[in-house]
């Protein structure tokens, strides 16, 4: 790839709606320090000149080891908490395999791609990044999408998120972003919510994150499952073939269960309900044999197409849209074995990013530069020190042989004299340079200096073209998301900030933000470093509900029961939802079940107060009069109905829950996603309707856009 020409490093001064402004060389932006401002410094006292930009060699390349303010900015990030991990404190890890659909020997070594049909071991931790161990699943979050995989050369670790695109640009932002969304220092809450001045004061002063708040103000993060997400390694990386040829790299993993999200009303109530949701999906899931299943796809392209995309290919907040590289699908991921211990294997999992193996390499992306930098300090700290590695989750299913000895918690028993090398003892390994990993010997040259590259400057296009990418229902929710998050801010002027921002996103974005927010005055459009494009094409892809499954398969529907319910109706709803690889779960009104129709007794999975209808993708309401007429004095069942409404479920119901439905406000509303169950033949129709998973054209009429 050519070099391209750097930014200066002059500061200048712009305005952001009614503020004046001070963007620094990174582009990012800072209220103007006054004559008694103090210099930021090390923590040995050395005045910090940027704060910004890691020190490389040129403007796109590769990170200074000398860079002893990272270092020591990074190394104390990573050591701030024990023994919970900093950022992805809570997660769920489960076992699998790999297999590989084709060789790909002709565009990577990597030994999980040489054969058609091999399998590689894998373990995956899902996870959520800003909350504690102790927060809910359903939190408004990006989702780690972390893959370790056991490979015959050594430990791959591809750890990634649900989403393509991250924060920052550079990884020496990397504790600031994350100090700003934690919980506030000096009272310790909120708790795993974005929703408060300083996370959005940082946000609004870091014109790159713009791409990102698109994201996460977005279905994509309140999915319904771990199963129906999508993961991405998020950068660039290379693939390296035998004879040393290169080829840039992104990784995708594609649910074969589609995607899904919930409505936000609907995330809160769940966390209420079920605070484990996710986890328990993906152990039920496991448990039941319904083993969730991923497609690894790889958008592949050289050094010809890196020149000339419209972006950087090394910029982390940047996408290359599927339509632009299709991405292909080169082997899928089951994951068929729950834990045994979950401290043990969840917790003590290590992923570090710089655990790649011959056939994969690095690029210059300056966050993952960093990461590579990071991952080693902090699982020192979390694991209590450099033996990590033989932890059974952590250790590598192929030989191990080096001369490293000693060490806290050492596990294995080395024997003999030798514990270096060269030694005369003909004694221990030696290098292999065949087999060995060997580094891509890309040529670097520029100027030592903290500087950003100006093909990292375009912080608006990419955000546009995610939401114009969106339906429009999901344009109202990312619309709803920021005025919700923003009216939890305290600070009026990082308010108006955002929508200035946003004005360089979409017009009619930023007013529907202002008007929900009430602004008194609507903000001047941010200062941009380049101005916005108009002309990226739309990306179906980026849309959940344009990329939903088509099916019902992997989902579940809650039948509300009483005494007398028809049992040829429930028994033709479980086996058309067995036919289409869902679940029936049975709801009554105490835990201990129901006497059918025909006097066959039902187990119940929940007691009506224990199984709220958020749990749910669908519902059923399969009573009879006398149950009806109980149930309709129980608050629970009316909720039941209610919600199932409200969150755009689809409802089957027998002629004897229109009492119910009464109750629940919603007789008089019946739309399409109603269905009468009048008999067992009606099942199969229900289900099959299902597959829609929502009736969004409901929505309108419930939450007002």
């Amino acid at each position: 790839m050519a070099e391209r020409r750097p930014v200066t490093n002059a500061r200048t001064t712009v305005r952001v709606g009614e503020e004046s402004l001070e963007r620094g060389a990174g582009g990012e932006l800072h209220q103007t320090a006054g004559a008694d401002t103090p210099t930021l410094t090390t923590a040995q006292g050395i005045p910090v000149a940027d704060d910004q930009n890691t020190l490389r060699i040129g403007a796109r390349g590769p990170s200074a080891l000398e860079d002893f303010h990272f270092r020591e900015k990074i190394f104390h990030f990573d050591h701030e908490r024990i023994p919970e991990r900093v950022v992805h404190a809570r997660g769920m890890g489960a076992h699998g395999y790999f297999e590989a659909y084709e060789s790909l020997a002709d565009i990577t070594r990597a030994d999980p791609f040489q054969e058609k049909g091999k399998r590689t071991e894998v373990f995956v931790r899902f996870s959520t990044v800003a909350g504690n161990k102790g927060s809910v699943d359903l939190a408004r979050d990006v989702r780690g999408f972390a893959v370790k995989f056991y490979t015959g050369e050594g430990n791959w670790d591809l750890v990634g998120n649900n989403i393509p695109v991250f924060f920052i640009q550079d990884a020496i932002k990397f504790p600031d972003i994350i100090h700003a969304a934690k919980q506030a220092p000096d009272r310790g809450f909120p708790q795993a919510q974005t929703a408060h001045d300083n996370f959005w004061d940082f946000i609004s002063l870091t014109p790159e994150s713009m791409n990102m708040v698109m994201w996460i103000m977005s279905d994509r993060t309140i999915p319904r499952s771990f199963r129906f997400m999508e993961g991405f390694g998020v950068h660039t990386f290379r693939l390296i073939n035998a004879e040393g040829k290169s080829t840039f790299v992104k990784f995708h993993w594609k649910p074969k269960l589609g995607l899904q999200s919930v409505v936000w009303n609907e995330a809160l109530k769940i966390n209420g309900a079920d605070p484990d949701f996710h986890r328990r999906d993906l152990w039920d899931a496991i448990q039941s044999g319904n083993f969730p299943e991923w497609e690894l796809g790889l958008q592949l392209f050289d050094d010809d197409f890196a020149d000339r995309f419209d972006f950087d290919v090394l910029d982390p907040t940047k996408i290359i849209p599927e339509e632009e590289v299709p991405v292909r699908r080169v082997g899928r991921m089951v994951l068929d074995r729950v834990v045994d211990n979950f401290f043990a294997e969840t917790e003590q999992v290590a992923f570090c990013t710089q655990n790649i193996v011959p056939g994969i390499d690095f690029s210059n992306d300056p966050l993952l530069q960093g990461r590579n930098f990071s991952y080693l300090d902090t699982q020192l700290k979390r694991l209590g020190g450099p033996n990590f590695t033989e932890i059974p989750v952590n250790r590598p299913r192929c030989p191990m042989h080096n001369f490293q000895r000693d060490g806290h918690m050492k596990m294995d028993v080395p024997k003999g004299r030798a514990n270096y090398e060269p030694n005369s003892w003909g004694l221990g390994p030696r290098e292999d340079p065949v087999r060995g990993f060997r580094s891509h010997p890309t040529p670097e040259q520029g100027v030592k200096e903290r500087v950003r590259s100006e093909t990292f400057a375009d912080h608006y296009s990419q955000a546009r073209q995610f939401y114009l990418s969106q339906t429009e229902t999901e344009r109202a929710h990312i619309a709803e998301a920021l005025i919700f998050e923003l009216s939890k801010v305290e600070t009026p002027a990082i308010r108006a900030r955002m929508v200035a921002h946003l004005l360089n996103i979409d017009d009619s974005l930023a007013r529907n933000v202002a008007d929900g927010l009430r602004l008194k005055d609507m903000p001047a459009a941010a200062d941009a470093a380049l101005p916005t494009r108009q002309d990226l094409k739309e990306s179906p892809a980026l849309s959940v509900i344009l990329n939903g499954p088509g099916s019902f398969a992997g989902r579940k529907v809650g039948a509300l029961v009483t005494d007398g319910a028809d049992a040829a109706v429930l028994q033709a709803l479980k086996a058309a939802l067995e036919k289409a690889g869902a679940m029936l779960e049975i709801i009554a009104p105490r835990i201990g079940g129901v006497e059918a129709s025909d006097g066959t007794w039902i187990d119940a999975d929940h007691e009506i107060d224990g199984g709220p209808s958020v749990v749910f993708d669908a519902v059923a309401l399969v009573v009879s009069d006398a149950g009806a007429a109980l149930l309709t004095n129980k608050p629970p069942a009316r909720d039941f109905i209610a919600d199932a409404f409200a969150h755009l479920k689809f409802i089957g119901y027998v002629e004897a829950a229109k009492p119910l439905l009464q109750k629940a406000g919603v007789l008089d509303s019946l739309d399409k996603g109603f269905i009468a169950l009048s008999g067992p033949a009606d099942a199969a129709a229900f289900v099959a309707t299902c597959g829609d998973l929502r009736l969004w054209e409901r929505e309108p009429g419930i939450t007002p856009v």
